[in-house]
């Protein structure tokens, strides 16, 4: 659980950093990069602790990859509608549908 919480935390993040100046396009694209490393170094300071935590208690490196993909498009579909103010389509409902399914043939023994 804790993984999880470690790997949502580190999205959010990543999230910002990765696409929070879409909404700002006249800013100067090298203060853009700038302010993005800058956030990218609290993602890193959460993910790799998350991805050592999650590995040393059982779950194996595809585990972590599809888990982490996962909480990615989440967090994401939750920051495209909220702060990019995109709308929310059926078909990617249907996406993130499949990919769970993904997750359970990952996690299944």
């Amino acid at each position: 659980m804790k993984t999880v919480l470690l790997l949502i935390a580190s999205n959010i993040f990543m999230t910002f950093a990765w696409y929070g100046h879409l909404k700002q396009p006249s800013f100067p694209l090298w203060k853009a990069v700038l302010i993005s490393w800058a956030i990218a170094f609290f993602e890193y300071c959460l993910m790799v602790p998350a991805n050592r935590l999650g590995y040393t208690n059982g779950f194996n490196g595809f585990l972590l990859k599809m888990t982490q993909e996962v909480i990615t498009l989440s967090v994401f579909a939750v920051f495209a509608v909220v702060y990019l103010k995109e709308p929310f389509h059926w078909k990617y409902l249907v996406s993130f549908g499949l990919l769970l399914g993904a997750v359970y043939f990952m996690f299944k023994k």
